[in-house]
């Protein structure tokens, strides 16, 4: 069976599956479950200085989309309330209690060098085998100056990331906040301060609904509410389009990564994985569903790389990361055409419905007549001659493998925006 043993950065572990800096590695009690279940590693949940902070009452507000429940999670949580030395004396028992996991210890103090070396001593005397950088909470703690209010200056963060290197000899991940406009900068800094990685994202600000009877954010903590972190399977696109700029950009290519954003089956570990991370972190799917999922993720994932013929992590991760581009490089002479499989249809129409009203109006409806005089079988057929190729109805279709896209052959060759007749760009470059 293939190999799904995982180092990043120095920090080893028998899977690439963490436990991500939240509820569920709030304690000892919980992160043991989580190794007896399978999980290669937990990071902590974030420490802070002494006296702890105070959470509210109640902490999530949930996006359910027909009937699928926790799409998208907001929490109006902050980092850990249980005191510092209890948190401690509890990682260094686990730790020793499970030397073959990882242990990461998420850090977040104020941006003072004193502060960050005083918890650092106290974290390094853990023996966790590394610590997490937390620069992205968006709630709560950014008010008060750190969190997202560091990760969205690089030049704190590189200041921070090289105080931590400075002063412990644990290897550092910098956790990045996604509420920026270019993720490359951020990871940028955490590299020229020293950082051996970085994990992302961290939750996306937001406001997941309004209670439209008492007229509040939801959650509502005694009539009012606020905005939180977003996280859950409706992030996982923006977590992926923000690892793949960190994987291509020449300035950081190469950092080590760990990718956090809805990530809740082996499948969306291995696309994480293609596109240049070294481990992956859960939450939101071990909240809904808990801890025992991580079995079918490594026995999927270790299937999955044998049927690739795959032997080792490394020979899959950041494959995927040649074949991203920009806009402007993609094939304008290729061409595929929607295809529609008569006997798997089902006649409901929605591909009809979802082309004529909103897109190029390339698919014919009409009506078998029937043999017993009724209104006959609604019949539908794509017309080549008028489709683009956009595969909207590819993806409005209910029944997987009716409309499938099928690439044409048009005999024309590779060509691209940058050479186009109708790029004012290029007309000035000829």
């Amino acid at each position: 069976m293939a190999d799904i043993s995982c180092n990043i950065a120095g920090i080893k572990s028998p899977n690439p599956y963490w436990l991500a800096s939240a509820p569920p590695t709030d304690k000892k009690y919980n992160v043991v479950r989580a190794f007896q279940a399978g999980w290669g590693g937990v990071v902590w949940k974030t420490l802070g200085e002494d006296p702890p902070v105070v959470n509210v009452s109640s902490r999530y507000g949930s996006v359910d989309i027909n009937g699928q429940k926790m799409m998208g999670l907001n929490n109006i949580e902050l980092i850990s309330d249980r005191p510092l030395e209890v948190n401690l004396r509890e990682i260094k028992e686990t730790k020793r209690e499970w030397k073959d996991r990882a242990l990461i210890v998420s850090l977040m103090v104020p941006c003072e060098e004193d502060s960050w070396k005083r918890i650092l001593k106290k974290v390094e005397d853990t023996e966790a085998d590394g610590i997490e950088l937390n620069f992205g909470c968006p709630h709560g703690m950014s008010e008060r100056g750190m969190g997202a209010a560091v990760g969205q200056v690089p030049e704190y963060i590189e200041m921070v990331t090289r105080w931590c290197k400075q002063h412990s000899r644990m290897p550092v991940l910098v956790k990045l906040t996604p509420n920026i406009a270019d993720i490359r900068r951020p990871a940028r800094a955490a590299k020229a301060g020293g950082a051996d990685g970085v994990s992302l994202i961290n939750t996306i600000n937001s406001i997941t609904r309004v209670d439209l009877d008492a007229m509040s954010p939801e959650p509502m903590v005694d009539g009012k509410g606020t905005h939180g972190g977003y996280c859950g399977p409706a992030v996982r696109p923006i977590a992926l389009n923000m690892v793949a700029e960190i994987a291509r950009d020449p300035e950081t290519r190469g950092l080590p990564m760990s990718g956090i954003g809805g990530i809740g089956s082996w499948r969306d570990a291995a696309e994480f994985m293609a596109l240049g991370c070294q481990s992956v972190q859960v939450c939101t799917a071990a909240m809904h569903y808990g801890f025992n999922i991580v079995s079918d993720m490594n026995s999927g994932l270790s299937n999955w790389m044998d049927s690739k013929g795959y032997k080792k992590l490394d020979d899959f991760i950041g494959k995927a990361v040649p074949n991203v581009t920009d806009w402007q490089y993609l094939n304008i002479n290729f061409k595929t055409v929607a295809h529609i499989n008569q006997d798997s249809c089902i006649k409901c129409g929605l591909c009809y419905a979802a082309c004529e009203d909103t897109s190029h109006q390339s698919i014919s409806n009409m009506r078998i007549p029937s043999t017993d005089g009724g209104p006959g079988q609604r019949h539908y057929e794509i017309i080549e001659n008028e489709c683009v190729g956009c595969n909207l109805c590819f993806h409005v279709c209910p029944e997987p493998g009716t409309i499938t896209m099928v690439p044409q052959k048009t005999g024309l060759p590779y060509a691209n925006w940058t050479t186009h007749p109708n790029n004012p760009m290029a007309k000035a470059k000829a």
